[in-house]
């Protein structure tokens, strides 16, 4: 199956799962991303604000920033497709943005170079074990971590019935280091879950 046809395929199916158990679920992939030395060992982390039927990042963000970590949250150019990592220090200095996603306001972004984000987590609609993914199409996150240093940790987050056995592949694509989902943290190299991670 083609990239259009799978991604449309679990967005439906994503749009069917209840909203308390999306919630549950988001709330065991939260706590799994805390608990993972990725995290623990980041004092700048780049995190995505999911919207529509999304893994709810908004709680794992204010969380974080409460605990003392630094968030950097992406804002897309759409001009140019590219993403500018910009601090956040309060879900108040967010406004809805294009597609209706939440982003920062004019007067409350601030950049912040790549070379100071220690942990990304990763957004998208379908997953392997290799760490291959599927966006939403516009390429921004390929862009944008292909100008990331290697060492730097990448966590996909999605629900389990969004893991397929093999994403198509393009030579442009980055594969992230892990993959979260309610069922557990899964080391992309290895393809197994385990939470211990």
């Amino acid at each position: 199956m083609d990239k259009i046809l799978l991604r449309k395929k679990i967005l439906r199916e994503r749009a069917k799962i209840p909203l308390s158990t999306r919630e549950n679920y988001s709330e065991r992939i939260n706590n799994l991303i805390k608990s993972t030395s990725y995290y623990k060992n980041s004092k700048t982390i780049m995190v995505f604000l999911s919207f529509n039927h999304e893994v709810d990042t908004h709680k794992f963000i204010k969380d974080a920033i409460s605990e003392g970590k630094r968030i950097v949250v992406p804002i897309s150019i759409h001009e140019t497709r590219e993403l500018i990592p910009s601090e956040l220090k309060d879900f108040n200095e967010l406004e809805i943005g294009y597609f209706n996603i939440l982003t920062p306001k004019e007067e409350f972004i601030r950049p912040v170079a790549k070379e100071e984000i220690e942990l990304i987590i990763v957004p998208g609609i379908v997953f392997d074990s290799h760490g291959f993914r599927i966006g939403y199409g516009g390429g921004y996150y390929d862009r944008f971590l292909s100008d990331i240093a290697k060492k730097v940790p990448k966590i996909a987050i999605g629900f389990s019935m969004q893991l397929i056995e093999q994403v198509p592949r393009e030579s442009f694509d980055i594969p992230v280091d892990m993959i979260v989902t309610e069922k557990g943290s899964m080391p992309c190299s290895e393809g197994l879950y385990d939470s211990r991670a």
